[in-house]
């Protein structure tokens, strides 16, 4: 049984998706504002965080930028609909994804079943041959990535995605491709999920992110890794 922790101030809102995700079966850990919820995640063992970004202490982007340097456990954001800046701000602060308010409880229990999906598959790749680009070292076998020998802190979410295009080096990746095959849906998401995870990789994985050189933009198409 997987456990959540939810971090939303609203009491309601709480209380509704709190109930829904415990009839699919989740134990749901709850916090109101985003230090009861960095020590929630602290002192329990959690599978995922679903995170409001207004929370009445701490912004909602600190908080998940506090996840994240601590640990690579699916994130998922919970935004205003129309608040397409918070949105991209929440996954460049490290969120693996988002839902828009009001919240439909089916649709992120698919959200959440597609993260924790992907989660298990990675625990369970078996591959043990690296794959190499220019400085970059896959080793699949660890789920780590080296960059000119030292290992970098990416996501699970990130390390899909790099894994994604080494499997097809030099192919055109479109959008639509990489939400069905990265994050395991092809309606649920849109193509700024994609863009927000690609920009925050090449932070990682590129010399110099603004030129990139390793994961290039195909204009109107999508993204290829080059081999």
């Amino acid at each position: 049984m997987n456990t959540l922790l939810f971090i939303e101030d609203d009491d309601a809102i709480r209380l509704a998706l709190r109930l829904a995700l415990e009839d699919e079966g989740y134990t749901v850990v709850e916090a109101v504002n985003g230090t009861e919820g960095l020590d929630a995640f602290r002192h329990n063992e959690i599978d995922l965080v679903l995170l409001d970004l207004r929370l009445p202490d701490l912004s909602g982007f600190d908080v998940c930028r506090a996840l994240r340097n601590e640990s690579i456990v699916p994130i998922i954001i919970i935004t205003a609909q129309t608040d397409t800046h918070d949105m991209v701000a929440g996954l460049e602060a490290g969120a693996d994804d988002y839902v828009t308010k009001p919240v439909v409880p089916k649709e992120l229990a698919a959200r959440i079943r597609a993260l924790l999906r992907r989660v298990h598959l990675l625990e369970a790749t078996t591959s043990v041959r690296p794959s190499r680009f220019g400085d970059l070292e896959l080793r699949r076998d660890l789920g780590v990535v080296m960059k000119g020998g030292e290992e970098l802190n990416l996501t699970k979410t990130e390390y899909r995605l790099l894994c994604e295009f080494a499997d097809h080096p030099g192919a055109v990746l479109s959008r639509d491709q990489l939400l069905e095959r990265v994050w395991g849906y092809e309606y649920l998401g849109d193509s700024r999920l994609v863009d927000a995870h690609v920009r925050r990789l090449r932070l990682k994985v590129e010399d110099q992110p603004d030129d990139p050189k390793v994961i290039v933009t195909v204009r109107g198409i999508g993204y290829r890794l080059l081999s």
